[in-house]
């Protein structure tokens, strides 16, 4: 039970520590010209995110570990913190534009245009599998892929030259 709670408490706190660098970066790129797209889908993301944090926080503390999908788990927390070092101050949350400038095209861009979703895909089965949670895993997968259907749609069109 502690380290499911520890585990919990990992991801709650990383997942507060993504929003304030969204903010601190999405403020300085706002400052320096760029401008958000379709910020109106921006709260589902957020809802979707929340409740699976909070589904995980009710049901996961007394669950048995299974290690394989928490392995698979800390590996993509490796991929995303791949993708934010790669992105630097341009990685944000919401869908940023900045004017005249090139998309990136390193790290994991070199292979997908978007490799954070791609990640987020996989953690957001991945964590409640590890839990032995199937249904969370299901229920959330299918929130968001709904709600990445309408990010990626918005994003493309936005990145589009």
């Amino acid at each position: 039970m502690i380290l499911n709670i520890v585990i919990l408490a990992f991801v709650t706190l990383q997942r507060l520590g993504e929003l304030w660098l969204s903010n601190r970066n999405t403020k300085r790129l706002l400052a320096s010209g760029a401008h958000e797209v379709a910020p109106g889908h921006y709260p589902l993301i957020v809802a979707v995110h929340v409740l699976w944090l909070a589904a995980l926080w009710w049901l996961a503390p007394w669950q048995r570990l299974r290690p394989l999908w928490l392995v698979l788990f800390v590996l993509l927390q490796i991929g995303r913190l791949w993708v934010v070092r790669t992105l630097g101050e341009r990685w944000t949350t919401r869908i940023i534009v900045l004017p005249r400038t090139a998309l990136v095209r390193r790290g994991p861009y070199r292979w997908t245009d978007h490799p954070n979703y791609w990640i987020v895909v996989g953690e957001i089965a991945a964590l409640p599998l590890a839990f032995g949670l199937s249904s969370v895993a299901l229920i959330f997968s299918i929130l968001n892929a709904a709600v990445l259907a309408i990010r990626i749609r918005e994003e493309n069109r936005a990145l589009r030259p």
